[in-house]
Parts: C-alpha cells; sequence; structure tokens
C-alpha cells in the first residue's frame, strides 16, 4: 500500500501559493493531450507546450485538457498562467495530500477528488489525486501519472453517444467525477472477494497469513474510506452551488453521483465491519484450537497421574515390600495400570469431555 501520509516538510517557511510538488514521482515527464468537441465536430491531440493550448481556451467548442505528470512545476505554472488560475489553486494541484475539496471560483470551480485503480499483479489498490478545473468552456484535468478510469468517457466523447457532445463543460466534469465515482464500485468488488476467500480461509483452516491479509484489508479500507467520505460533501457543495458555470440541467446528474457515492460508502462501512467480524472469528478460531489441544494434553495428564502414583509407590526401593515377592506382581501391576487407564476414559466419555 501507499504511505499512509506524504511529507510535506518541503514546504516549510515557503510563501502561500509557491510550487513545490509533493508525491511520488511517478513520471518525469508531462504529458498533455487535448479534445476538442461540439455536437458536429472532434478534434484531439497531443500537445508539446503549454503555449499550443492558447488557441483553445476562447474557442466556443468544449476544450478537455488532460495533463498526465505534476513532478515538473513550471509546466503547471504556465498551465495556470495561460488559464488564468490563482497561485493557491496551483499550489493544490501538485500538493497530492489534498482532501477531497469543492471550492467555486468567479471565473472558475475547482475540484479535488481521489482515483483509486486495483494493481493486478501486486493485488492491491493504488490511490492518486486527480485535480479539475471547470471554465466556461474548458475543463482541465490534473493527474500524477499516465493512465485512468476516464477511458469510457473519451470513447462517448469520439464515437458522440448520449449527450456529452451536446452539452456544456459541466456535463463534462460530472462525466469525469462519475467515472472515478464508478470506479469505487469496481475496487469494492475486488476487495469483497478477498474477503470472502478470507473468511472461507479462516473459518475452515485459520493460518498466521490470514492475519496478516487481514491488516492488509484494514489499510485498504483506511485508503478507501479517506477518499469516498469527502467526496460526498463535495459533490453535496456542487449540487448546492450556484455557480454559474453549472447549468440547473446539471444538477440532476450530479445528484445521481452524490447517490452514487453513498452506496459506495456503505460498502465500505460493511466491509470494514466483516474484517472486524473477520479479527474476531480468527482470534475465536485460535484460541479454540489451543483450547482443544490443551484439552487433550489435559486428558492424556489426568490419566497419566494416578498411573505415575502408582509407578511412584513401586520405585521407593524399601526393603519390605510384601507384594515385591509374589510371583504374579508385575503383571498385576500392569493391569491395575490398564484398569484404570480405561475407568479415567469411560469417565471423560460420560461426562462427554471426550
Amino acid at each position: 500500500m501507499p504511505r499512509l501520509t506524504k511529507r510535506r516538510s518541503h514546504k516549510r517557511g515557503l510563501a502561500p501559493g509557491s510550487l513545490v510538488f509533493i508525491g511520488d514521482k511517478a513520471t518525469e515527464i508531462t504529458q498533455m493531450t487535448v479534445i476538442d468537441y461540439n455536437e458536429e465536430t472532434f478534434q484531439e491531440q497531443k500537445l508539446d507546450t503549454v503555449e499550443k493550448c492558447q488557441p483553445f481556451k476562447k474557442k466556443p467548442t468544449v476544450t478537455w485538457l488532460n495533463i498526465d505528470g505534476l513532478s515538473n512545476v513550471e509546466v503547471i505554472r504556465k498551465v495556470g498562467e495561460t488559464f488564468d488560475l490563482h497561485p493557491l489553486i496551483l499550489e493544490d494541484i501538485v500538493n497530492t495530500t489534498q482532501r477531497p475539496k469543492f471550492e467555486d471560483v468567479d471565473k472558475y470551480a475547482f475540484v479535488v477528488l481521489k482515483m483509486l485503480t486495483f494493481d493486478e499483479e501486486k493485488n492491491r489498490i493504488g490511490i492518486e489525486q486527480v485535480s479539475l478545473v471547470l471554465g466556461d468552456n474548458f475543463v482541465i484535468s490534473f493527474q500524477e501519472r499516465v493512465g485512468d478510469v476516464f477511458e469510457a468517457v473519451r470513447d462517448r466523447i469520439r464515437q458522440g453517444k448520449g449527450r456529452i457532445r451536446k452539452a456544456g463543460s459541466d456535463y463534462l466534469l460530472h462525466a469525469l467525477i462519475d467515472a472515478v465515482v464508478d470506479n469505487y464500485f469496481i475496487i469494492l468488488e475486488k476487495v469483497g472477494d478477498k474477503i470472502e476467500e478470507l473468511e472461507e480461509t479462516i473459518v475452515t483452516d485459520p493460518k498466521p497469513e490470514a492475519m496478516r491479509t487481514i491488516h492488509a484489508l484494514k489499510r485498504e479500507m483506511i485508503f478507501l474510506r479517506k477518499s469516498v467520505w469527502p467526496l460526498r460533501e463535495v459533490i453535496n457543495n456542487m449540487v448546492r452551488s450556484e455557480s454559474a458555470l453549472i447549468q440547473d440541467s446539471t444538477h440532476i446528474y450530479l445528484r445521481d453521483v452524490y447517490d452514487h457515492t453513498i452506496h459506495v460508502i456503505d460498502g465500505v462501512e460493511t466491509f470494514r465491519d466483516m474484517l472486524s467480524g473477520l479479527h474476531d472469528t480468527y482470534l475465536s478460531g485460535i484460541s479454540n484450537r489451543m483450547n482443544e489441544i490443551m484439552k487433550v494434553l489435559t486428558i492424556f495428564a489426568s490419566i497419566f497421574i494416578p498411573l505415575t502414583f502408582i509407578a511412584g509407590i513401586y520405585g521407593m526401593n524399601f526393603n519390605y515390600m510384601p507384594e515385591l515377592g509374589w510371583r504374579w506382581a508385575y503383571f498385576g501391576v500392569w493391569g491395575l495400570f490398564v484398569a484404570v487407564a480405561v475407568l479415567m476414559i469411560l469417565y471423560f466419555k460420560r461426562k462427554k469431555w471426550l
């Protein structure tokens, strides 16, 4: 799993608005891709300089500028200057420790959320901050690395499916947020499958590896909860916002995303309760196994205690022990041993201890 906290000491003493990248440098290269469209036209291309973004700023069509890689702060600064973004907004973009939030500025709206992906090879959840800037006719998305959950949105734009090509930039913002939230359900399904496998293992044969898996899943639930809970507030603020950038026709779609967020939160809380229950079940299973072992050892000890007592008597080596001269004394003692052991076993079975 990623670090629970990322180091922010690099910003100590700096003025507000100072651009210092905080996060894992997934790539040193910043890639820019632009998709410009309306109902009749569509254009998609990669940009190698920030200056090439300038023509899209005042076009009447909807422009989606996607930027992958945040470690090159100079590129982020130039993008901010091109689209008149406040330095504090740029500071939040390069600081990947931000809590999901929504800010309504006069000329644009700013949204921060966490995009989660499931790494099949490492079998764990990956987390990435996504910052979205909504303008009058544009949306800028900032991502930490190449690769996202927006491919379905791109396909809808390319093929003109649904109403995305007919709507404005606010609907595009909704589509991107909706793609992130819908991907949470995929993460929950993956985690749910792992919890079901873990539950079966703990019930049938609890092993120490199960406890490590439980703790790993609990850490993943922490990341899920930290990502989803604030997002509910973000979507709610967007629904209640009176920003002129978000049209009334888009509010119903945002309320649908809010409903999806509530479902995800319910799933996260359910899984947290299940993991706590599995933790208790594992400890109970280990305790029961230990009790069974102690029970068996106690039964053996109880059987051998009287036998040891008898053997101790005849091991005292007194000069005069009448039965020592008896011809069948050895076999008699063995018979006594067997009789005592059998009687004790029958007694334990009658008490249902065996």
